[in-house]
């Protein structure tokens, strides 16, 4: 069954969503610049799906997650959850909201006190919401049964479980109130490769199992790329892409996406000694200091080749030509053919496809992996 075969409804829905930061100043400094950590974002979760977030550090990812569940609350925009707006609701009915969604956070020993059993901390949201009664224990023993934890280790300490473990612990935690949604923020970053692949089957036979929706929120294209039905990804607080995932890694639209799959590791040996491309696009911008125009464009491979091609109007940019629209124009998110999407001035499409990023796609080689039906 193919993943657009049909368009359940939306579990989650942010809505030109914006988050600013302004550094307070001190007795003799001045408030610091403002930071839009995320500037007018727009996306949908459906029910049942797993959107994959990527992009570097800085990009506004985890900000994004944080939104997603009111921990920070929006500048602007709205939150839907079930189609309805709670971007205004009162922090008791937000409260009871996230009885639906639920966060698993990048790191599993700093998530959980320290002091207090496992037990204990996956029976916390059951006492926070007024939900404990006398099936509280037999509910803990069953998301712990669930999570693949012996439900007789309730009473341990977090210092006695191994980092997969503690994961395990903070994604039972998250599923006692039976949520619809997960927001997952680096859940596998911190974890040895062997044990990442352990708790991305178990994410994905749970939402097999419950239905799940996940916002999946990672650095890693390739582990994104297993649990996704779609990807967005995030540039300096903006969507630059989203797409179907198989179409994101066998015919990306932005330059900032092949960048980065040109780092993705290659674990077959041979294939990474035949590797022959590499992007070089240096450190992330600073969201203090957002460049005019596509905010990509200081590090950006193809806005050079297309001003060197000519046939554009171009300046110079420091000691790079590049087209005046880069510079002057910041692009909108549109449509670039089915329901993929990207904010840039001059796409990799497929009949513009730059020789980097043929080259890019060769040494990766995807082959389409099996659909994931929603």
């Amino acid at each position: 069954m193919s993943d657009t075969l049909s368009a359940p409804p939306s579990a989650l829905e942010l809505v030109d969503a914006t988050r600013v930061f302004t550094r307070r100043g001190g007795l003799f400094k001045k408030a610091g610049k403002a930071v839009r950590a995320v500037d007018g974002v727009s996306l949908t979760i459906r029910a049942g799906e797993t959107l994959g977030l990527v992009g570097e550090s800085g990009s506004g990812k985890s900000t994004l997650g944080r939104l997603a569940l009111r921990l920070v609350e929006p500048t602007s925009g709205r939150l839907l959850v079930d189609g309805r707006d709670v971007t205004g609701v009162s922090k008791a009915e937000m409260q009871a909201m996230r009885r639906d969604i639920q966060m698993v956070f990048q790191d599993p020993y700093g998530s959980l006190d320290p002091r207090v059993t496992i037990g204990q901390s996956i029976a916390e949201p059951l006492k926070v919401h007024g939900l404990w009664d006398g099936d509280g224990p037999q509910k803990v023993a069953g998301v712990m049964s669930l999570v693949g934890l012996d439900p007789s280790h309730a009473d341990r300490y977090p210092h006695q479980f191994s980092g997969g473990q503690r994961q395990r612990i903070g994604i039972a935690r998250a599923l006692t109130l039976d949520p619809k949604i997960l927001v997952l923020d680096e859940p596998v970053s911190a974890l040895d490769v062997s044990i990442q692949a352990q708790i991305i089957n178990l994410l994905q036979r749970i939402q097999r199992e419950r239905g799940l929706s996940y916002l999946f929120i990672a650095h890693d294209l390739a582990v994104v790329r297993h649990v996704s039905h779609r990807i967005a990804v995030m540039y300096l607080g903006k969507v630059v892409e989203m797409a179907e995932r198989d179409n994101l890694y066998r015919r990306p639209l932005h330059p900032y996406t092949v960048s980065l799959l040109a780092a993705v590791p290659i674990a077959d040996v041979r294939m990474r000694n035949r590797r022959r491309t590499s992007v070089s696009m240096g450190e992330i911008g600073s969201a203090t200091n957002v460049p005019p125009g596509c905010r990509f464009h200081p590090r950006c491979y193809r806005a050079r080749l297309v001003a060197a091609a000519g046939g554009v109007p171009t300046e110079r940019s420091g000691d790079a030509l590049l087209p005046r629209a880069c510079l002057i124009d910041q692009p909108a998110l549109r449509s670039c053919g089915g329901t993929d999407q990207v904010a840039c001035h001059f796409p990799e499409t497929p009949e513009t496809r730059s020789e980097v990023a043929t080259a890019v796609l060769q040494d990766i080689g995807y082959p389409p992996i099996r659909p994931i039906t929603l």
